[in-house]
């Protein structure tokens, strides 16, 4: 039977062999470091994720005025407002922040604004409202770099600003008492990947540096790996020695609402990694802002009663529940308006019935099944919300930029981002962007590409393999979990399993090697899988019959030739 792989592999050079010499770890490690770019005296602080890893917070720009104007305010008893998102960065950067005030002495204001209502970002109502509640300096945290005008309005009513955050300044910066952030062009900090919960951690260090309470920090972790992880930021540089450290936090963390969260999800304390926050944890703290308020995951990540926090984590269990069903009912909508759009470059679907807050998952799933870029819009009376995921060959903040005569705010990445338009101008908006994609990937075969780090045998991974590969943990974006191609595996069993049969469970075996393999890519019935195939894998812990074990998780396969 022909069975065609759905990606292209694209298989990475062998390690030059005096790198594996000058390196001095095993084969299997170097090839992998070797992959990512691990310079050779990079090698063991890398696998090492400790402490050398850290940037010094003072490099960061402007933090100095930053702490300056926070004691002026502490100790002149201010009103200090904390402003922060309402996706999980923003959550826990506001808590970071919010903490790291009160033990100065600070009884900070919390303001986290409301996706439906106000957006991301400052906006001029949330300024007005801090302002009538006697806030003096407003703290933003994973935003407010891009918002000039709103700084203004802050300022001709009397309040300073200090603005940390993470996404790529507009030409201009705010003029804030302080803009804190990596990616500023004049930044000399040697990490500008941080999450927005990892510069907001930054801050408060610079403001316990040398501080006899500086031990404290250490309970902070938790939130950044938190943030970190679920915000896709590089698993590279000082977010690896943030996430590890943060999972041993979060492992033994003494915040009630982090403890019921886990245990209403299933999970065990002690045990988590990062898996866990991206599918588990992460998810269900940011179903609150998609639905209704992400103050209830504020509550949940600072309360200090373990009776309110069950009672959150239940509630949080529940929404994101309902978000699951929402965006099934979305995903099924726009997957069937689609269809017969499957041939164009670029993906747009408008639907009036759907919530905002599904809009960014509904479009990175129909992403992952089409592999062109999907704009999925919410459509209201006057303004129209929408969110964007992209591919790597193109870039889609770049296509709302040539679009921006057309749009009221957009803002984002390359491969995510969101922008609002007047009604009227939707169809315009559309076009345009259907325009710019055919230009763009009109000449290209669009088809996934996986990116292997080595061909080998299943025999491999006998041993200590598996213990081998996880000193490259955390993974995440920049430092991938690794990829592996074996040729010509014999299928000894095949079925398939889930609520749809939609995936299959396979027993593989190559010369005296056997394994279990999972596939939740592929969609195939298990009738079409030949007898020998090539397949492209991860190699992860998975549970088997109530055991922990070894299996194979197989990015996709095809029939073997020759």
């Amino acid at each position: 039977m022909t069975l065609n792989q759905r990606t292209r592999w694209k298989i990475l050079s062998p390690v030059p062999g005096q790198y594996v010499e000058a390196s001095g770890v095993p084969d299997l490690v170097a090839q992998l470091l070797y992959n990512r770019g691990v310079d050779l005296e990079q090698v063991e602080p890398f696998l090492a994720a400790d402490d050398r890893l850290e940037g010094n917070p003072f490099l960061l720009p402007d933090v100095s005025q930053a702490v300056g104007r926070i004691y002026k305010a502490v100790l002149g008893r201010e009103k200090v407002a904390v402003y922060g998102d309402f996706d999980v960065d923003g959550v826990t950067a506001a808590a970071t922040v919010a903490e790291g005030l009160s033990r100065l002495g600070a009884e900070p204001i919390i303001y986290i604004p409301d996706r439906f209502d106000e957006g991301h970002g400052l906006n001029a109502g949330a300024i007005e409202k801090l302002h009538a509640s006697g806030a003096e300096l407003v703290v933003t945290v994973d935003c407010g770099v891009t918002d000039v005008a709103e700084v203004r309005r802050a300022s001709e009513l009397g309040m300073d600003v200090i603005i940390t955050d993470h996404h790529v300044p507009s030409q201009s910066l705010p003029r804030a008492v302080a803009v804190v952030d990596p990616k500023r062009s004049d930044s000399r900090y040697p990490h500008p990947d941080l999450s927005g919960a990892g510069v907001a951690f930054k801050l408060v260090q610079a403001l316990f540096h040398k501080d006899r309470r500086e031990r404290w920090l250490s309970g902070l972790m938790d939130l950044v790996a938190l943030a970190t992880i679920t915000d896709m930021s590089p698993m590279v540089g000082e977010n690896r020695y943030l996430v590890r450290e943060g999972l041993k936090e979060l492992n033994s963390t003494a915040r009630p609402g982090i403890q019921q969260m886990v245990s209403v999800a299933g999970l065990r304390s002690g045990e988590l990694d990062s898996d866990d926050i991206s599918w588990v944890l992460g998810p269900r703290l940011n179903s609150a802002g998609r639905l209704d308020s992400a103050s209830t995951s504020y509550r949940l990540l600072t309360t200090g009663s373990s009776e309110e926090a069950r009672q959150l984590a239940e509630e949080l269990e529940g929404r994101n529940a309902e978000r699951q069903r929402l965006s099934s009912e979305v995903l099924e909508r726009a997957r069937q308006r689609l269809a017969a759009k499957a041939h164009l470059p670029l993906l747009m679907e408008c639907d009036e019935s759907c919530s905002v807050g599904v809009i960014g998952p509904v479009a990175g799933r129909l992403l992952d099944e089409f592999y062109k870029p999907v704009v999925m819009v919410s459509v209201g009376p006057e303004l129209c919300k929408g969110s964007c995921r992209s591919i790597v060959e193109f870039d889609m903040v770049s296509a709302l930029e040539k679009c921006r005569d057309l749009l009221t705010a957009f803002g984002g990445h390359a491969l995510a981002a969101g922008f609002t338009v007047r009604l009227e101008n939707l169809t315009r908006l559309e076009d345009s962007l259907m325009g710019l994609a055919r230009d763009r990937l009109g000449h290209l075969d669009l088809r996934p590409e996986i990116t292997v780090d080595a061909e080998v045998p299943l025999s491999t991974f006998t041993g200590e393999a598996f213990g081998l590969i996880e000193r490259l943990s955390p993974f995440g974006r920049g430092n991938p979990k690794p990829t592996f191609v074996t040729r010509k595996v014999e299928v000894i069993e095949c079925r398939n399993f889930g609520s749809h049969s939609e995936w299959l469970r396979l027993k593989l075996r190559q010369g005296n090697v056997t394994w279990r393999a999972v596939d939740f890519a592929s969609q195939r019935k298990a009738k079409e899988v030949p007898r020998l195939v090539d397949i492209a894998f991860n190699l992860e812990r998975s549970h088997w019959n109530g055991e922990e074990v070894l299996g194979l998780n197989l990015r996709d396969f095809s029939a073997s030739t020759g």
